[in-house]
């Protein structure tokens, strides 16, 4: 075991402090990992405060975790000392229901793993995320990153990115077709650069007009305020894929209304009750409405090829470990573009209580 210094959440109402965790040495198939950047997600805010149920105390966030391998078990074949790699949101998964049998390991029927505040069913206890300086993993639930690619900025690929890359493969999306992108924050600007590479005509759907320069500097063709009843309403019927990144409940009508016949709106961003949706909407033009949470380790090396290809990264502000704090508070108020990026060197100068 070496002990490795992190910082961490002692109850939901206590804010992140030093903390030391231990990280086990690496087994037989496990690849060790001194930690360069943690990207911030604002998943890390429900757990940290509790604000989903389930959390188990203390409690390291951080599933965006870049750095370089410095160990690896004897039986490692997939990586070497040296290599640039990340970490997702899972560690771990059945590896044998047909899930994960299809590379979707995100949809495991027997759980997957978390890579913070989870059960870790082989080694016992609880998992401890990327706010820290090492990370121990197996290496079938490691990724590559690519070496053009800034590494900081590239953090948040393994969270924000693939979750806005996984629908955007799933439902097909192709060069010249109409793809809405509703919310401009850490997922909708994904959305917007990604669903822009791969040929779409983008759509930023913003209650906000004060966005839309903002929209087209990242690839948006056009942006449609969503507040302007005019302007939805010669929207409506012309959308191929709307992808709705809105973190909190709200109403889906308004976006389900912009789709063409069979398309869909998939939520990506509300883990919570929705407004109530208008069967018509559905019923008259057999719209669909779906979900979508990131992607199995396969698509999420496919996702992170495609950003290496496209020099696709995330727009992020770089923080030192005690700024954690007051980002948190800046985030839920909206306040960054589009997303922190914990520089984990910054640890070193910390001290645990």
């Amino acid at each position: 075991m070496t002990k490795t210094a992190a910082y961490a959440a002692q109850s939901k109402t206590s804010p992140l402090a030093p903390f030391s965790i231990e990280r086990r040495a690496p087994t037989e198939h496990d690849v060790a990992i001194e930690i360069a950047y943690c990207g911030i997600c604002h998943s890390d805010i429900h757990e940290a405060r509790n604000e989903w149920g389930g959390s188990v105390y203390p409690l390291v966030p951080g599933h965006e975790i870049i750095g370089r391998v410095h160990a690896v078990g004897s039986s490692v074949t997939k990586y070497k000392i040296g290599d640039l790699v990340g970490v997702g949101c899972l560690v771990d998964s059945c590896r044998h229901c047909s899930s994960c049998d299809e590379g979707l390991e995100q949809y495991c029927e027997n759980g997957w793993t978390g890579t913070y505040n989870s059960e870790d069913k082989k080694y016992g206890g609880r998992t401890y995320g990327g706010y820290s300086e090492r990370i121990t993993v197996d290496e079938n639930f490691v990724v590559r990153i690519p070496d053009n690619l800034d590494t900081a900025a590239a953090a948040p690929l393994l969270c924000a990115g693939i979750t806005l890359y996984s629908p955007l493969k799933h439902w097909k999306v192709e060069a010249g077709q109409k793809v809405g992108i509703v919310g401009l924050g850490g997922l909708g600007h994904m959305g917007v650069k990604l669903a822009s590479a791969m040929g779409a005509h983008v759509v930023m759907i913003t209650t906000s007009p004060s966005k839309a320069e903002d929209a087209k500097r990242l690839g948006a063709a056009e942006v449609l305020i969503s507040k302007d009843a005019d302007a939805m309403a010669k929207a409506a019927n012309s959308f191929d894929l709307i992808i709705d990144t809105i973190p909190v409940g709200h109403d889906l009508n308004l976006y389900i209304n912009l789709l063409k016949r069979d398309k869909t709106l998939v939520v990506v961003g509300a883990i919570e009750p929705l407004d109530p949706m208008h069967g018509a909407l559905l019923i008259m033009k057999r719209r669909h409405v779906a979900g979508s949470v990131i992607g199995g380790i396969a698509e999420t090396q496919e996702m992170l090829d495609f950003c290496g290809k496209h020099n696709i990264t995330c727009d992020i502000e770089l923080i030192d470990a005690d700024y954690i704090n007051t980002a948190y508070d800046r985030m839920i108020k909206s306040d960054v573009k589009y997303r922190f990026v914990m520089d984990i060197a910054s640890l070193k100068n910390q001290k645990a209580a």
